[in-house]
């Protein structure tokens, strides 16, 4: 077994290992995606909602095969994990569509619209594998989608974006929070990452972006605690600088905290996978955001409502 293993910030036992290993030799003929579900239910791994955490096992299982820890099945190997972009017709070309420009007053107020259906999913993957810059990759962990509407003079869809967990270790993020490394372990679910933003290349309404930021910073909350029972403190988020100087960030009064150093966003060895340098930026969700993230009394409240509600 390697050492110093954590699945979701907390350390994996010999135990647990063992059976991690045994469960992926005996079960050869289940799909991964199958497999890592068995081993939360074996080892009950769940959301505070009390759902599987399958997604993040299952990227954990192909970790460790990365690692040469462990060797999984062949089957079913090219699962939804590869799957990029939606498959489904687009509903027209950038050069089939309506051009949407003039100010933003003109097309207010802008609304959010979460993504919950199979055609509200088939066409956000649509446009964002086709047009945003890094496509449309599954997102690691829990996600919520949204699409950006305009409300005048009719209803349309202008913008994309995705909230997802966050990174299990940035620097610049870790520093301005001032977390140990066990406060981090217990406190990273309070952080949602905004991994998407796509205004589409056919609209051109000036402040779109942020507004469409600080409307999503105001229903965030309610939402990811409605879905995953976990009520996050703080965004991050990640530009590229190279390709945006993340102006609409900056707008809607975004902190820049600094780099990050090229890792991977998993990268818990200190070694460099070919990630490009990014800008990070930082959004409170609340008043005392950081002194949140750090009162080891919120642990303890937390349990407590916990507790109540099962009782």
């Amino acid at each position: 077994m390697q050492k110093n293993l954590r699945f979701c910030g907390s350390p994996v036992t010999p135990e647990e290992f063992n059976l991690i290993a045994e469960t992926v030799r005996d079960c050869n003929g289940l799909s991964r995606t199958e497999l890592a579900y068995t081993i939360c239910e074996l080892l009950n791994w769940r959301r505070p909602t009390g759902a599987l955490k399958g997604h993040e096992c299952r990227y954990f299982l192909e970790e460790l095969e990365t690692k040469g820890v462990l060797k999984l099945s062949g089957k079913k190997a090219g699962g939804p994990r590869n799957k990029k972009k939606a498959t489904v017709e687009s509903p027209g070309t950038e050069a089939q569509q309506e051009h949407i420009t003039g100010k933003l007053s003109e097309f207010g107020p802008i609304e959010l619209e979460l993504v919950q259906d199979d055609d509200q999913r088939r066409l956000w993957r649509e446009w964002v594998g086709r047009y945003h810059y890094l496509g449309c990759k599954v997102p690691f962990g829990a996600h919520l989608r949204y699409f950006v509407l305009i409300t005048r003079p009719d209803v349309k869809r202008v913008a994309c974006l995705q909230v997802s967990s966050p990174a299990w270790m940035m620097a610049p993020r870790d520093r301005w929070i001032g977390w140990s490394h066990a406060q981090r372990g217990r406190r990273l679910q309070q952080i949602v990452q905004n991994s998407r933003f796509l205004i589409l290349p056919w609209v051109r309404i000036p402040h779109l972006a942020s507004s469409a930021l600080a409307k999503l910073v105001r229903r965030l909350p309610a939402d990811w605690e409605k879905q995953y029972a976990v009520r996050p403190l703080l965004m991050e988020t990640l530009v590229d600088s190279a390709k945006y100087q993340g102006t609409c960030y900056k707008a809607a009064n975004w902190i820049h905290v600094g780099q990050t150093t090229g890792r991977g966003r998993m990268d818990k060895e200190h070694l460099r996978h070919g990630a490009c340098i990014k800008e990070v930026l930082l959004y409170p969700l609340c008043r005392k955001a950081r002194e949140k993230l750090l009162d080891e009394r919120e642990d303890a409240a937390s349990s407590c409502r916990h507790v109540d509600e099962m009782l």
